[in-house]
Formats: C-alpha cells, sequence, structure tokens
C-alpha cells in the first residue's frame, strides 16, 4: 500500500484545519449556507434529505486494517454505527453533525485518509480492479499509475473548477472489473509487442442523464507520457467543456458533438505542446519508488491442491457454496481471492456496520496480509487468502453476518442510497433491492439462475449504475408517485453496453412480479452455458417484452 510522505501528512492535516475554521464559520452564523456549499463540497461535505452527508476516500478501493478500523470507529462516534460504501470505491457516513466534521477529518488524517476531491467540479477519486495485484492476467498492478494520476490530480490548480465532475478508472487485465468505459477516462494497461507498458485511452464514457459508452481515442500512451496525456485531454475538456449547460456539461457530451476523431485530434495536438516542454515526463525513480509500496507480500510456496479443503467442502454446503461463488482465483498457488459480500438477503447493498467493519479488518490483518479491497459493486475483497485459510475465513465472516454466497447472483445487487437519503432521488432504492433480494433468497434457485446483476438507481443520475446492470431499474416520479423502468442488457464488463428500456415503468407493487417474469423468460429460453446477458444478446428484447406486459 502506498504510505503518506511528509508533504501528503502536512497537506492534509492544512485542510483539515482550514475547514475547521470555515466550519466555525458557518456555525457562528458569519457565512450562509449557500456561501458554505462550495467550501464543504470540496470537503466531501454533502446536505442531502435529511442530513449531512460526508464521503471518504478510499484511493483506488485499497485499505488497511488500521484504516478500517479507524472507519469503524468513526462510525460508532459520530454517526449511526454503520457506513455505506458506494459504487466509487469509497464510504460515505449518512448522519454526521456539521460541527463534528472537522474531528472525523482530524481522526482520518491520523491514518492517512482524507474527503478531499470527493466532491465538486474536479478530477474524484481514481477507481481501478479490486483484484489488483492478486490477477492471474494482470499486465501491471493497476494501482501503480492510480496512484501516480491521485497525485498529479490532487489540488492540481488548472483542474479544480472544471466544467462538471470528473471519474477516472484504471484496468489491466482482459477481464474489465472496473468499468473503465463508463468512465469520463477509463485506462486500460497493456503491454505491446516489444515487451512495453503503455495505456489505452478511453474518453467519453459515463452515465446519468445521457449514457455513453467511451471512445478509444489512444491506442499505446508510453508509460512515461501518461500525465502529459491525461493533461492533454483535460485541458481540452476544460476549454471547451460546456459550463453555460449543466446537462451538458460532461466530456462525454463534448466528445458526442465534436466527434471521438476530432477529440483525438485536438488531444494529439494538445500533447504535442506539452511534451515539448518535458514537465510531465513520468520520471522512472518517481515510478521506481511508488511501485516498491506495491510490491507483492511474502507469499509462501504452496502447492495449489489442498486435501483438507477439498474435505471442507464436501462436508459443508454452505461453504461449498460460499466457496464457488465467493472466491476467485489468484496468481500464486495456494492462494484464492476473497469477495465478501455486502448483500445479505433483505439487506441494504453497501451497508457494514461498525463491528462488520472491525471483524474485516481483523481478517484481513490475519489472513490477507493487512489490506482488503473496496470494489465498485459495493462489496469487500481479500486479495490474498491462503486456500488453507478459507475454512477459518468463512467460519469468521458467518459469524459476522457477513458470509452470504451470492457474489454475482441476483441478490448481488447495487443499489443507490435512492429517496430514503438523497435529496436528488425521485424513488426508493434501498426498498425495491430488499424486495428482489428476498424474492430470490433461496440460494440453489439462485445458483440455477447463475450471474445475473440487477443495478438500481432512484433518480436518473444513475449512482446505482441502472444503465449497466443486466437488469436496470430506474426510479422515477409520475405525478407524485414512484415508477420503475426496466432496462435489459446492460454490462458493465469489457464488452460495456448501455440497457435496452423494456417497455412502460412500473408501481413498486408490480416490479417484483416483473422480475420475476424477466427470469422466468431467461429460464425458458437459455441454451447450456448461457448466463443472462447471453442469451439476452441471442435471442434480443422482444420476447421479455412480449412476455412481461402480456398480463398489463
Amino acid at each position: 500500500m502506498y504510505r503518506y510522505d511528509e508533504f501528503d501528512h502536512s497537506l492534509v492535516k492544512e485542510r483539515v484545519e482550514q475547514f475547521r475554521r470555515q466550519v466555525a464559520r458557518r456555525l457562528a452564523g458569519d457565512i450562509t449556507e449557500d456561501e458554505f456549499k462550495p467550501i464543504r463540497l470540496m470537503n466531501g461535505l454533502y446536505l442531502q434529505l435529511h442530513a449531512y452527508m460526508l464521503r471518504v476516500a478510499v484511493p483506488y478501493g485499497t485499505l488497511s486494517s488500521k484504516q478500517l478500523r479507524k472507519l469503524a470507529e468513526i462510525a460508532r462516534k459520530y454517526d449511526r454505527g454503520y457506513g455505506h460504501f458506494t459504487t466509487r470505491q469509497n464510504l460515505q457516513y449518512n448522519w454526521p453533525a456539521l460541527k463534528d466534521v472537522p474531528a472525523i477529518l482530524d481522526e482520518l488524517a491520523s491514518v492517512e485518509m482524507h474527503c478531499i476531491q470527493t466532491s465538486g467540479n474536479c478530477i474524484r477519486n481514481v477507481t481501478s480492479d479490486q483484484y489488483a495485484g492478486a490477477a492471474k492476467d494482470e499486465v501491471e498492478d493497476p494501482r501503480i499509475i492510480s496512484e501516480v494520476i491521485r497525485q498529479w490530480s490532487t489540488f492540481h490548480p488548472e483542474f479544480s473548477f472544471l466544467p462538471r465532475k470528473f471519474k477516472i478508472a484504471v484496468s489491466a487485465t482482459e477481464e474489465d472489473r472496473a468499468a473503465i468505459k463508463v468512465h469520463d477516462i477509463g485506462i486500460q494497461v497493456v503491454r505491446n509487442d516489444k515487451g512495453e507498458i503503455g495505456y489505452q485511452i478511453y474518453v467519453g464514457g459515463g452515465l446519468g442523464r445521457t449514457p455513453m459508452i467511451g471512445k478509444k481515442i489512444g491506442d499505446f500512451v508510453p508509460k512515461a507520457d501518461l500525465l502529459a496525456y491525461l493533461e492533454a485531454v483535460m485541458r481540452v475538456y476544460n476549454m471547451n467543456g460546456r459550463r453555460d449547460n449543466l446537462y451538458k456539461s460532461r466530456i462525454k457530451i463534448l466528445v458526442h458533438e465534436i466527434g471521438a476523431e476530432e477529440m483525438q485530434r485536438q488531444v494529439e495536438e494538445e500533447f504535442a505542446e506539452i511534451r515539448k516542454t518535458g514537465a510531465l515526463n513520468l520520471p522512472q525513480d518517481e515510478l521506481d519508488r511508488i511501485e516498491a509500496y506495491f510490491a507483492d507480500p511474502a507469499f509462501e510456496d504452496l502447492s495449489d491442491d489442498d486435501a483438507d479443503l477439498d474435505a471442507a467442502i464436501a462436508a459443508d454446503k454452505g461453504f461449498a457454496h460460499w466457496v464457488t461463488n465467493n472466491t476467485a482465483a489468484h496468481k500464486k498457488p495456494g492462494y484464492a481471492i476473497v469477495n465478501i459480500s455486502l448483500k445479505p438477503i433483505g439487506g441494504t447493498p453497501g451497508d457494514c456496520s461498525a463491528d462488520q467493519m472491525d471483524a474485516v479488518a481483523g481478517l484481513a490483518e490475519k489472513y490477507s496480509f493487512d489490506e482488503l479491497r473496496v470494489t465498485h459493486e459495493q462489496n469487500l475483497t481479500l486479495a490474498h487468502v491462503r486456500k488453507g485459510d478459507l475454512k477459518a475465513v468463512y467460519d469468521a465472516l458467518k459469524a459476522a453476518d457477513l458470509a452470504t454466497a451470492n457474489v454475482n447472483l441476483i441478490t448481488d445487487q447495487i443499489a443507490c442510497p435512492g429517496l430514503d437519503y438523497c435529496n436528488l432521488a425521485n424513488a426508493r432504492s434501498i426498498p425495491i433491492a430488499q424486495e428482489i433480494s428476498n424474492r430470490f433468497a433461496d440460494m440453489e434457485r439462485q445458483h440455477d439462475i447463475g450471474e445475473l446483476k440487477i443495478n438500481t438507481s432512484g433518480c436518473i443520475n444513475a449512482c446505482g449504475h441502472h444503465h449497466v446492470g443486466h437488469i436496470g431499474i430506474l426510479g422515477v416520479d409520475k405525478k407524485g408517485v414512484e415508477y420503475y423502468q426496466v432496462t435489459l442488457g446492460g454490462s458493465a464488463d469489457e464488452n460495456t453496453a448501455i440497457g435496452d428500456i423494456l417497455g412502460p415503468a412500473f408501481t413498486e407493487q408490480d416490479l417484483p412480479n416483473a422480475i420475476e417474469k424477466i427470469v422466468k423468460i431467461y429460464l425458458d429460453t437459455r441454451q447450456d452455458g448461457e448466463r443472462f446477458i447471453d442469451t439476452y444478446r441471442r435471442v434480443g428484447i422482444q420476447p421479455f417484452k412480449e412476455n412481461v406486459y402480456e398480463a398489463h
């Protein structure tokens, strides 16, 4: 993991003290809420439907046990005993009091964390693959360049007041677990024929009101030139992005309006000018310094076969399900990647209690080299667990009510906080996710259905990524009544797709039955080995449209 240097420590502490003074001014009435708003947003503090919400940055989704324990402590001391993990690999507190926020920021700083640039029209938290450093087919640990980008973008004077918020994601495997093509900039780490590492650059992806898939404008940007290339993209956007229309301010609209080829031409022109100065050439010694923080832990030389594990799987059906669904192959023999579902049956997707955070921190410390990850699908990951320890990890997770064996199944849903918390939402998301979860609770049934991703958003801003769910659910308001529009065929992986609207929206009461029908049509139509998304791509939307609305 990256560790703060003296500059990082002083920078974060200074920001805490600055904000402490601004909060004191607001509480004293010296500044109005309107005057305070841009100040609090630059420190990750939102004013939502019922209370303030504080968003904590988790750079590229990596946490230490110490940091997670601190997040748990803050949840107990200053909130209501839980936190909410988001699709940007961050953590949100939903109920902090304004007077306590400076103290929270001070506590975060004590474990090398902050809330800087988790809001506002700036470059937000850089996200990446939760399997970074553990994936078998990885070109290079994507967290290395993610950390470089974090340092370059934090307090960048030219990009602190962009036309709109800006999101960057990095992936280093053929299987995209970072959803790079639905980001403002998506970066794919690649290796050329000479064995050199470089980057494919996608620009103009994003969801929200106008969902779009990013366009590739860079085939192979050399490692030393990456920051110069990113700077060129940002300058073109900053100069040409719409500031007169909130709905047309994202870079995806610029790319759409001028075209990918023209965007590429302007970026290349700006890139050539930046390269002339050499100021943004990435020094190899600095890369080496950062890379050293992400060196492999002290793996043991183990056999990939484990007779005790095989026996435990045979003896315990629940454990067998968990191993099948919640673990993934590791690059090192004898190790596995463990995914911890934050989607218990009937629970709130992404919520994690303080006690559960402490439990996961203990497991990471004991079994995963003191490190864990947050996924963009609102789960947690222990990246390096010995196969021989899987049963002990499972038993501990079960005791903490964290052993739900549903990763990538129909109850492993993404959902935004919706109208229960958010003042932008048109409808509730959490009760919808809970109802679907309860409806499909039976594990045998979930296994029969197989991989199926349901994403729910409470409004068009798409914080629940509904556009790229295999089944997407969007809450809409119809004359004060909550309705839900369904899309099918979305995907956030390497085969990114925006879902197709099924038809008229459903009431809250009718929606679960509609989901049941969609699943039944899939089961009746699928061929051997087909996932839901495979069947949908083969047969299209028409069979679903014809059957789902049959009784309406």
